[in-house]
């Protein structure tokens, strides 16, 4: 099972529709609220370089926003 970790807020339409898609599909998820964790916001802009949201980080494989071919291709998902 991968790793998986997705960096949001609660505002943020394509955070809920990257969620909607992983349960959709039955996928196990650490959801980080960069807006309540500072530690977790310091280290998603360390990885991307960037404040943009949603942030997918599959076993290292860092996806920015709500890219649904980039997410299936890194869960190996058809």
């Amino acid at each position: 099972m991968a790793n998986i970790k997705v960096y949001s807020a609660p505002w943020c339409v394509y955070c809920k529709m990257v969620k909607a898609f992983l349960e959709e599909n039955k996928i196990q998820y650490r959801e980080v609220d960069i807006e309540k964790d500072d530690k977790a916001r310091e280290e998603m802009v360390a990885k991307t370089g960037s404040l943009s949201i949603p942030v997918t980080d599959i076993d290292g494989e860092i996806i920015i926003g709500f890219d649904k071919p980039a997410i299936k291709k890194a869960l190996n998902l058809k």
